[in-house]
């Protein structure tokens, strides 16, 4: 039976008013707003050159290609109706896989590989069997590697999981979002849950071991009741995680948002009232909550990463990989080294005419400094575990509290209004505040311009 979330109105909706500017959702740090053309392709094989050989790298696939553009996305997309632009596509993704390969130091250890997209699926068995043989060609891919793919389950069928299944495919995330008939028109994504239910059922048949659903907030017509309803249908599959992500409109740097009707949106206490309802919800059915954004079963490798304190977040969000080299394949795809983080040039046809031309497709990036990698381990504790202890942090990366008196100093205001605490050495953020954590990490963010329009809302 769907139980109506009851918020703390009042109070929520002053803490609305007061603290739902933009920030970014730290994926990164510095976030990608930073990057610059000043990084390079010989910038990124300087990097690349300077890695230990023995050092585990994780592998990021980018596949910019759907059956249907949902007019929610923010992702690098398009919507395709011939498999020509993706058999090219995988032909030049292979070469930018040899142009990687001849950078590198040497053979390296991958422990984990994730296609993202864009909808993974829409390659076809070959394709796949070209992709992962590249793969194992260039790296040494553990036998215990988690191999993870992106799913549409418009276009799943049993074949692709078999093979996908052969290839290694351990962890599976289906899009879902909301299941109301009217929220699924007015973003353009049609979905049926038998056909979702099917699609989990064929791949735990298959032995893929971990299923992800994602779900989401404040998307046109949604309400609190539906994003309820959703989730009592969701939860009959037992998934073992569940992502419960907030629409980010942004249509200023996503065109097709433009066909969503913005009167039809819901209000930030509003948002807030989903996002809490199917929180408690989740909670109450013994998942654990991870991080800003992603629920977990206890017994599930992330619940027991987050318990133990050893949570990460990076592009993919939150994760328990503790490489921290990351290679981007394919348009748009981001890596990161110990030297920075790169961007391939997101436009496709200009990423085609760099991997042909024999160059490694950097569009921008941005190196890394100390007084970075200090500022992002705080804001990745925060991120991970709502709370840090700063003057740990500071003596990991040689610094000391002075370093970060403005951040502490406008935590007052956060103080006042129970969403932080402050003892002098250990930052926590309250339950109250969780929903502002992005908020409370901008203030340590020595980039951020006030109110960055580039960022989405906070709630």
């Amino acid at each position: 039976m769907t139980v109506l979330y009851n918020p703390h109105a009042p109070a929520d909706a002053h803490l609305i008013a007061k603290y739902d500017g933009r920030a970014p959702r730290y994926t990164s740090y510095p976030t990608a707003v930073q990057f610059t053309p000043k990084v390079t392709d010989a910038t990124y094989r300087a990097w690349l050159a300077d890695l230990p050989v023995t050092t585990p790298v994780s592998v990021y696939l980018h596949i910019p290609f759907c059956a249907r553009l949902c007019w929610y996305c923010g992702c690098n997309t398009r919507a395709v109706s011939r498999h020509e632009p993706v058999r090219d596509y995988v032909a030049l993704l292979m070469t930018e896989l040899s142009l990687l390969e001849q950078a590198l130091p040497g053979k390296m250890t991958v422990g984990d590989i994730h296609l993202g997209g864009g909808t993974p699926n829409m390659l076809n068995a070959e394709e796949l069997a070209t992709i992962f043989g590249g793969l194992r060609h260039v790296f040494r891919v553990t036998p215990d590697a988690e191999i993870a793919a992106e799913l549409d389950p418009a276009v799943l069928s049993r074949d692709w999981i078999k093979a996908a299944a052969y290839h290694g495919l351990s962890r599976a995330s289906l899009g879902v979002q909301n299941l109301a008939p009217e929220v699924q028109s007015a973003v353009n994504r049609q979905e049926r849950f038998e056909d979702i239910a099917e699609c989990v059922n064929d791949l735990r048949q298959a032995g893929v071991g971990s299923i992800n659903l994602d779900l989401m907030y404040g998307l046109p017509l949604q309400t609190t009741r539906n994003t309820l309803a959703t989730l009592d249908a969701v939860l009959t599959l037992k998934p073992e995680r569940l992502a419960l992500f907030g629409y980010a409109h942004v249509p200023w740097m996503k065109a097709h948002q433009q066909l969503i009707d913005e009167a039809a949106l819901p209000g930030p206490a509003e948002r807030l009232e989903q996002s809490q309802a199917a929180a408690e919800r989740l909670k109450a059915e013994g998942y654990i909550q991870i991080g800003l954004d992603h629920f977990a079963l206890p017994e599930d490798s992330l619940a027991k990463a987050a318990v133990s304190g050893n949570l990460h977040r990076n592009f993919q969000g939150y994760t328990t990989d503790l490489a921290g080299t990351l290679l981007g394949l394919g348009a748009s795809a981001i890596g990161t080294t110990p030297g920075g983080f790169v961007q391939n040039i997101t436009q496709e046809l200009g990423w085609r005419h760099a991997v042909a031309d024999g160059k490694l497709p950097i569009a921008r990036g941005v190196a890394v400094t100390d007084d970075d990698r200090f500022r992002a381990d705080i804001i990745e504790r925060l991120m991970c575990d709502f709370a840090v202890d700063l003057a740990a942090a500071c003596e990991r990366h040689g610094r000391t509290l002075a370093d970060v008196d403005d951040a502490i100093a406008r935590l007052h205001g956060f103080q006042q209004d129970g969403l932080a605490t402050w003892d002098g050495q250990r930052l926590t953020v309250t339950p109250r505040g969780r929903m502002l954590v992005r908020s409370i990490c901008a203030l340590f963010d020595a980039y951020l311009a006030p109110d960055a329009q580039r960022h989405a809302k906070a709630i």
